[in-house]
């Protein structure tokens, strides 16, 4: 760790360590983001090919049949005793903030939001891997540090789709306790493989891959009644062929669907009864499946049986959680870092 006490410049940094993407904002101006995989060459000859001992995101996927690959925050945690998983969130960290370009002798003050899920389970973790490269350090839910960005910090709710989980947070004008949180595994990569289950049931001569079929979920997922058939391009013994995926995609980005809809509602009616109704008028979607054609309306008729609501989606779902966290980085007393 740096020695604080030496330097008197600060940059204040804010993170998203997500399941997918993982995202930097610094109160220098610099915003970067990675695809949450970091890969080490599998032996002797990966690593004269790529003359690298260690890579990153989009960089790591492109070579990843030379890598061991790891994806640490699958599922939203990081498993428990996995050393590979762990060194590869202090890896991941490390990357975005040398992305970051900060001075050599700046103090970094760090906040970094996290699924809640791994809030509950790896803050440890999390806080041993960040204070590698952060004199000060405050670890916070991913939904959170979109609120306090996006200044939704009473009467709201966030409800943040990311790829492993779907995170909720109440916001009643104080910090959010794990009471006002709750998280679901059903997101993103569920709905991947829910979609790749349904394509290759219904076209086994396409040769698909997971990786296939989320650039398919990101480029055309929808939810309620579609405005084209969705129409992709699969490789069938090695020649593309056009093949309709409407109906597939719909089924698997609505499988995820039901189970927001009942904890939204769920987290509401637990709500101060006074404050019930401001609270179904402010709900905020963030996480890259926000971005899902069609959600706003869907959640707003599925939720019509047991009260009207009113759901927003966050400007930019990238970097409302880092920029969230900055905002965190730079506001927070000083009694606070290590209290939170």
């Amino acid at each position: 760790m740096p020695d604080s006490d030496s330097n008197n410049k600060t940059l204040s940094v804010g993170i998203d360590l997500g399941t997918s993407r993982s995202v930097i904002s610094t109160s220098s101006g610099a915003r970067q983001w990675v695809e949450s995989y970091v890969g080490w060459p599998k032996d002797f000859v990966a690593q004269k090919l790529l003359g690298k001992k260690i890579l990153f995101g989009a960089d790591a996927l492109e070579h990843r049949l030379s890598l061991d690959l790891v994806r640490p925050l699958a599922r939203g945690v990081i498993k428990e005793g996995t050393d590979t998983d762990e060194e590869s969130v202090k890896e991941l960290i490390g990357h975005l903030i040398e992305l970051a370009n900060p001075d050599k002798d700046a103090s970094i003050h760090a906040a970094v939001g996290i699924p809640a899920e791994a809030l509950k389970v790896n803050r440890a973790a999390i806080k041993q891997a960040v204070s590698n490269f952060a004199d000060k350090l405050i670890v916070v839910s991913e939904p959170f540090a979109v609120a306090y960005g996006v200044n939704a910090l009473d009467d709201a709710m966030i409800v943040d789709i990311g790829a492993g989980t779907v995170d909720f947070c109440i916001m009643h004008g104080t910090i959010p306790d794990e009471e006002d949180q709750r998280s679901l595994l059903t997101a993103g990569d569920y709905i991947d493989e829910q979609l790749f289950e349904l394509m290759t049931e219904r076209y086994p001569e396409a040769n698909i891959t997971i990786n296939m079929v989320r650039n398919i979920k990101e480029k055309h997922g929808f939810v309620g009644e579609p405005r084209k058939k969705v129409q992709v391009d699969l490789p069938v013994r090695g020649v593309q062929t056009a093949f309709d995926v409407t109906t597939e995609l719909k089924r698997a980005c609505e499988s995820i669907m039901p189970a927001i809809v009942e904890t939204t509602m769920d987290m509401i009616a637990k709500f101060d009864p006074e404050f019930q109704e401001r609270a179904r008028k402010n709900i905020v979607l963030a996480g890259g499946c926000s971005q899902i054609s069609g959600i706003e309306n869907y959640l707003i008729n599925a939720t019509k049986e047991f009260a009207s609501c009113k759901f927003s989606r966050v400007e930019d779902p990238l970097y409302a959680g880092a920029d969230g966290a900055l905002g965190l980085s730079e506001d927070m007393p000083a009694k606070y870092w290590e209290n939170i």
